[in-house]
């Protein structure tokens, strides 16, 4: 297995020795357990990392670790942005946690007309935090060091112009009376940047729909089965990223 990932605001610009403390560096030292000799990868979660080695764990929460040179990993591309309609409960975490481990490069939480989840005041700004807290998590656990954005929830009209924007435009929708096309042979950029769309449980509406179309988006399915929306866009992000190469 690959080295545990851990995260700090920012890295030296060399070569350093680096204390890693804090609630980080209570995780490596009282969960993690890790002692002199082990390895670890620092990273600032926009792709900036080091690879160290513990040289002492220090009471309960101080890591002491000696970095080698500090590396730049480069975005990835096509860039996969997914728009997430806001699902029941605590899906839209399960969602944020897949999509991240998948691979995903953004994600757009979207208040869909159909949602029965809406974000308002201070219970908005509470679920955000949790899909932000969630990705940086699901990060660290997939060994990534460049985390998904989580952006600010979008309203249908700022997901249209995002989809206005996008190389390659694409709304999940499993109507097989609507006029769609598999996802799996849709003709995808070599760079540039995919949006996804998922919609809420109830669907996308017929407005918001149109509404995309006219942006330039096309509707797209993926096989004969519906997935619920909070695991729709893992299986169509790991389509993506298997057709593009970026799994190769």
């Amino acid at each position: 297995m690959t080295a545990p990932v851990f995260v700090v605001e920012e890295l030296p610009g060399g070569p350093a020795e680096f204390v890693l403390d804090g609630p980080e560096g209570r995780h490596a030292v009282s969960v993690k357990r890790l002692r002199a000799g082990e390895e670890v990868v620092l990273t600032d979660g926009t792709g900036r990392w080091a690879r160290g080695e513990v040289v002492a764990a220090e009471g309960k929460d101080r890591l002491v670790v000696d970095l080698t040179q500090v590396a730049e990993e480069p975005a990835e591309a096509p860039r996969i942005t997914v728009v997430q309609a806001l699902p029941k409960g605590d899906r839209g975490e399960l969602a944020v946690e897949t999509m991240t481990e998948t691979g995903v490069d953004a994600i757009v939480p979207w208040s869909a007309s159909r949602c029965i989840t809406q974000w308002k005041g201070d219970r908005g700004l509470k679920a955000l935090a949790k899909w932000r807290a969630t990705a940086r998590e699901a990060g660290k656990q997939s060994r990534r060091v460049r985390f998904p954005e989580v952006a600010d929830a979008a309203t249908t009209r700022q997901v249209a112009a995002l989809l206005a924007r996008a190389d390659f435009a694409a709304v999940l929708h499993e109507d097989r009376d609507y006029g769609s096309e598999p996802l799996a042979t849709a003709v995808l950029p070599a760079d540039g940047e995919i949006v996804l769309v998922v919609g809420p449980e109830g669907g996308v509406s017929p407005d918001e729909l149109a509404l995309f179309e006219e942006a330039g988006a096309r509707a797209y399915r993926l096989g004969r089965s519906v997935l619920r929306t909070s695991t729709a866009g893992t299986a169509a992000a790991a389509l993506l990223l298997g057709r593009t190469g970026r799994w190769s």
